[in-house]
């Protein structure tokens, strides 16, 4: 039997790619929704293990209604600039949250978004590294704790959008802390990713298709300090989602594997027929034009909260 023997460059390209797995980028906060006609309140609250997080409550006039938004891994309360280096060589798409809190707002929404742990400008925790939602579902709690407490803030209707981590965040903490979800309403989740699932075609992508690549990821993850990418599946907790959920993902995701992933995601949600949804984005391969779909078509995800929350 032949030995496997990965080649220097292959080692290489595993332990970059686990360095950026374990360790991301933060991206900047750019711009405010003043910039979109929103005015907004800086806000800052301890995520539930004490991890300061900072971001923006913005008011909608005579709403009771609040959306939460938790955003993906490599981004930040605004989305990601694509466009500017260094983060151009990571994805040359730039991704704009701006225009899901305009839509938002515009239909009568407040808001509340916030940098996660390691991002934009929240506080560093556990040694810098993500858990595409393993350590991150503390600061979905840490956003419910600022709600409940909130003299103004505790008596509004609460809904979800919550992307990619920011949505495998939101599954963890139900499975973990269900009582906070008890009086949610709806919960929109852009594109939830298994990283056991999505980072082998990612691998795959350069030449590192083989299981011994997989597990020699893996190795690096562990010694960085990070997770082995089947620990960061996120099947296992869709079970606990008691929330009407409208999942929206690119069907030729290059960086994933939709079927394999999503669909089931979306098949092991324990709800009505009714209060599930699927949308499958067509006509590109770009998981960063995932991103800003909702953005640029809210009709769906407006139509999603207002069903559930009128």
């Amino acid at each position: 039997m032949k030995t496997f023997q990965p080649t220097d460059e292959q080692i290489d390209m595993i332990k970059s790619i686990a360095e950026a797995n374990v360790k991301p980028q933060r991206a900047p906060v750019i711009g405010a929704p003043t910039d979109y006609g929103m005015e907004y309140q800086d806000v800052f609250f301890p995520s539930k293990d004490g991890v300061p997080l900072e971001g923006w409550f913005i008011p909608a006039t005579n709403s009771n209604k609040l959306i939460i938004c938790n955003h993906p891994a490599t981004m930040s309360r605004t989305g990601f600039p694509g466009d500017l280096a260094p983060w151009s060589s990571f994805n040359p798409t730039k991704v704009n949250f701006h225009l899901e809190y305009k839509a938002l707002h515009d239909a009568g929404y407040n808001i509340l978004t916030y940098d996660m742990r390691n991002h934009g400008k929240s506080g560093q925790a556990n040694g810098g590294i993500s858990g595409t939602g393993q350590y991150e579902w503390r600061d979905v709690i840490g956003a419910f704790d600022y709600v409940n407490n909130h003299p103004s803030l505790a008596n509004m209707t609460v809904s979800l959008l919550s992307r990619c981590m920011g949505g495998n965040a939101t599954f963890v903490a139900m499975s973990k802390m269900p009582e906070y979800f008890k009086n949610v309403k709806a919960l929109v989740c852009p594109q939830p990713a298994s990283m056991g699932i999505s980072v082998p075609k990612i691998m795959a992508a350069y030449g590192l298709d083989q299981p011994e690549h997989i597990a020699l990821l893996d190795d690096e993850q562990v010694k960085a300090g990070g997770f082995k990418n089947s620990e960061m599946n996120i099947h296992p907790y869709v079970k606990h989602v008691e929330v009407p959920t409208y999942i929206v993902q690119v069907k030729d995701d290059v960086w994933s594997d939709p079927e394999n992933d999503v669909q089931v995601t979306y098949e092991l949600l324990e709800l009505a027929p009714q209060d599930k949804k699927l949308h499958w984005i067509k006509g590109t391969t770009q998981r960063f034009d995932g991103y800003n779909y909702l953005g640029e078509h809210p009709q769906s995800m407006i139509e999603w909260f207002d069903k559930y929350m009128a």
